[in-house]
Parts: structure tokens; sequence; C-alpha cells
């Protein structure tokens, strides 16, 4: 063992109750099998604005596509999402979503069974789960709850007397928002190794988060993803 080894080690001892790693998980089609905000998006707005609602979701849904065939990045569309909850009261968009959960959740499948069983493995060697999406906490939530996850970074829309108003705060939690929440965490936790962390993603821009840690895993079988791995000489885990 090398002496830094040995340092780290004795240093990560001394800290009673502090984390042994932190893994890093990417959730809507790496933890969940759906895309969860587009699903929620549907439930929201069919329970609380009936077939109205309906019609504003399948409108949103409608220029989602369009952004995405003619090109657009994550970034132009998870805008466009935010924007489709304007005038929506928070605590309502919060309890809608524990009810979509429920739901959604009693109807079997819902997990990705071998990151879930994963997860599972980390929090009993000692490690801190944080869960990475571009999702928003109505959503993100219980799903913590459920799993354990000790810290959610995501994305946060704004909110004006208790009313999300169409904005969200800094960047969105995509591509190297994930880098940036990911280092963050990181630095509060200065006795963890990144190369003792892990990450899980299934998408290309979840690279930038799987480039901080030493155990990067790829779910599902994106390509590019792959490649981008490789291409920074980083060993993939999957």
């Amino acid at each position: 063992m090398s002496a830094d080894r040995t340092i780290h080690d004795a240093a990560t001892r001394s800290r009673p109750g502090e984390p042994t790693h932190l893994v890093f998980c990417d959730v809507d089609e790496t933890l969940i099998h759906c895309k969860g905000l587009l699903e929620f998006l549907d439930h929201y707005f069919a329970e609380r604005h009936g077939p109205h609602g309906r019609r504003h979701a399948a409108g949103v849904r409608a220029q989602l596509a369009a952004v995405t065939a003619a090109g657009g990045g994550r970034d132009e569309a998870n805008a466009l999402f935010y924007r489709a909850w304007r005038g929506e009261p928070l605590a309502e968009v919060r309890r809608s979503g524990r009810r979509w959960y429920a739901v959604r959740r009693s109807a079997g499948g819902f997990f990705v069974d071998a990151t879930r069983t994963a997860l599972r493995r980390h929090r009993a060697q000692g490690a801190e789960l944080a869960l990475v999406s571009g999702s928003f906490a109505a959503v993100l939530d219980p799903l913590a709850e459920e799993c354990g996850a000790a810290h959610i970074l995501c994305t946060r829309p704004v909110v004006a007397d208790g009313v999300l108003t169409g904005e969200v705060t800094g960047a969105p939690m995509i591509g190297e928002g994930k880098r940036r929440a990911v280092r963050a965490l990181l630095a509060r936790h200065p006795h963890v190794d990144p190369a003792d962390c892990h990450a899980y993603g299934d998408h290309v821009s979840d690279l930038p988060m799987l480039l901080e840690v030493g155990h990067p895993t790829v779910v599902g079988e994106s390509a590019a993803l792959l490649e981008g791995l490789r291409a920074a000489r980083r060993t993939v885990l999957a």
C-alpha cells in the first residue's frame, strides 16, 4: 500500500459517521426505467386541470419533440419544460408528485434493478448516495426517500409567493451542470477521495459527471457515452 493511500485511509477512519465514499446516480433511465419528468407532466396537468391540462401536456411534449428533431440540446428542452409550469402552486405540485410516485411505484417495473441493487450495496458499505438529475424535487423527493439518498442535486425552479414562475435558478442539472454539482459535493467531503467514488449514468450528457469519479458505470448501451469514457482513457464498469 502506498503512503498516500495509507494517509487517506487513516483520515477516513478518523471521522466516525462520515461516508466512506460518495455515489452519484442519474435518475431517468438509469435508476428508473421511465422519463419521470414527462410522466409527471402528464399526470399533474391531467389531475389538476382535466381535459385542458391533458392538451397542455400534449402540447409541451410536441414542442419538446420538435426541439429534439431540430437538433436542439437538452438545455433548451429543459428550459422549455419548466416554462410549462408557470403559474402552478408549488405545494400542489409537491403533493401531486407524491401521488404520481405512489401510483407509478405500485405498478411495478419502475426501478432498473441492477442499479438499485448496486446502490443498496454501496450504502451497506458506508457510502452516501446523491441523485443527480435535470428533474426537480417534486419528482425526486419520494424517490430519494425510498432509496436512502442523502443528497438531491437537481434543477431548482424559481418560486414567487408559492407559485412556480417558469424559470429556474442557475444552470440546469445537465452536462457541465452535473460536473459542477459533483465537484461541489466532493468539496464538502474533503476526506473522501474521488478515486473511491462511483457514478451511474445512461446518456452522453452524464459524461462530465462520470469523469469526476474513479468508478464510472454505464447503464444501458449508449455508444456515445461509452466512447466518451474510452476516449478519456477511463475504465468502464458497465
